[in-house]
């Protein structure tokens, strides 16, 4: 849903640091790594100790590092290797994985409303992911849903940003609303493959 508008505006604004970066021989592999694994960390340390607002800050950082390996790899000539693809694909799956997880290690101790819909989150995800990377290998596409990964992710660092700000509620509303846009996502993608196939 935002990732096609905006593609082209966001490439133009990246372009003169990924061209910098592919002068001092950062590839787009090692970016794909080094935000996969700093989102890691971030999540683990600050939002499994309740650290939201500085915590969001930190993480959206490193995943929006995610936006740098693709343009790198054009930039370079290979527009991506077979491994590279498989390499983002995997890190980002684990990468919002953690995100959820480290809220969930907080809410289990502070939080224990927020556990449903986390669990139903990160259930959902998954699905979202595995049904079109099935779908493809049908050879069946499937680019549909109203919530692919950026989606996901800027409702769920928004509610956590929010409520680091202290807005008490902003979890609660952006947890469930998360829920049903996967959940719409998730229909929708399994719409597409029963009608194709």
């Amino acid at each position: 849903m935002l990732r096609i508008p905006l593609k082209s505006g966001v490439t133009r604004a990246i372009l003169p640091l990924a061209r910098l970066m592919v002068r001092v021989g950062i590839t787009a592999n090692a970016i794909t790594v080094v935000g996969a694994i700093g989102s890691w960390i971030a999540s683990l340390y600050f939002f499994a100790r309740g650290n939201f607002f500085f915590g969001t800050l930190v993480i959206a950082f490193f995943l929006l590092s995610d936006l740098f390996d693709g343009t790198i790899a054009r930039l370079t000539g290979s527009n991506g290797t077979r491994f590279g693809a498989l390499l983002d694909s995997t890190l980002d799956r684990i990468s919002d994985a953690v995100v959820i997880i480290a809220l969930i290690l907080w809410s289990v101790e502070e939080e224990g409303s927020w556990l449903i819909p986390l669990i139903a989150s990160l259930v959902l995800g998954f699905m979202i992911s595995y049904i079109k990377a099935r779908a493809e290998g049908l050879g069946i596409s499937c680019e549909v849903g109203v919530a692919e990964r950026a989606e996901r992710l800027i409702v769920l660092l928004t509610s956590t940003g929010l409520y680091g700000l202290g807005v008490s509620s902003a979890m609660d509303i952006g947890l469930w609303f998360l829920v049903i846009i996967n959940a719409i996502t998730v229909v929708q993608r399994f719409y597409v493959v029963m009608r194709d196939a």
